[in-house]
């Protein structure tokens, strides 16, 4: 059953199904993996094709991120940074999380799937965005962070004329409202929202395109303890 509503999906969101065997494969593997170790609470085989599949795909008939540099901030089990690599194998990848068995994971996926260009990186956002400033097309996240905490993460990684990419549920508009100043402050513009329904179920989610166009200040992103304490 997840093929058949995985390929139906895909078909919807006009993507050709051509990688369903790799997300299938990915599926299996991590709910397998989520026996021993907490990666996902969605388990049933439909709701991983929707829910996670379905709803990372969908940044792909939003955004152009064909031969881009990209970084997953906070990919946890692989969301939507994996789906997208393994539907756009062009996307030069990178799947950042602070959590060493969620990357050890993702690599060996990356492994048995044969994924080229993707880094797996165990590291705080953070310092890996004080080593990696503007080094990016685009990042995304499906972090469930507040937005002005996730801009302080995200923002500094993206290229002047790149994109962070920020999904989240359609009842955002009081969280963008109050995130306005942060964006502005780390170089970023809200461009556009875009809600998008995921195919065969009834929910409907949103994507925040937040461009940069200036340079973040050095100080940023802070430590994440202040960056938790006092959001931008």
């Amino acid at each position: 059953m997840m093929e058949t509503h995985l390929r139906k999906g895909l078909a919807e969101l006009g993507l050709g199904d051509d990688a369903a065997p790799s997300l299938l494969r990915f599926g299996e593997l991590l709910l397998e993996k989520n026996k021993v170790m907490n990666l996902t609470a969605i388990t049933d085989p439909e709701d991983v094709a929707s829910l996670h599949f379905l709803d990372s795909a969908a940044l792909l008939t939003l955004a152009n991120l064909k031969d881009k540099t990209v970084v997953d901030v906070g990919t946890g089990a692989g969301f939507p940074g994996m789906p997208l690599k393994i539907l756009e194998p062009s996307i030069r990848m990178t799947l950042l999380d602070s959590l060493g068995k969620r990357i050890t994971f993702l690599q060996e996926v990356c492994n048995e799937l044969g994924l080229r260009n993707v880094q797996c990186v165990h590291a705080r956002a953070e310092e890996f965005a004080a080593e990696h400033r503007q080094s990016f097309d685009f990042a995304v996240s499906r972090a469930v962070a507040n937005l002005s905490v996730l801009c302080e993460l995200c923002l500094p990684l993206v290229k002047v004329g790149g994109y962070f990419l920020s999904m989240k549920s359609v009842e955002s508009d009081e969280e963008l409202e109050s995130a306005k100043k942060a964006i502005k402050t780390l170089g970023g513009q809200v461009e556009r929202t875009a809600d998008y329904q995921i195919p065969g179920t009834e929910v409907v989610h949103r994507v925040i395109f937040i461009k940069k166009i200036a340079e973040t200040p050095k100080k940023y992103p802070r430590p994440f303890a202040k960056i938790k304490k006092n959001p931008l």
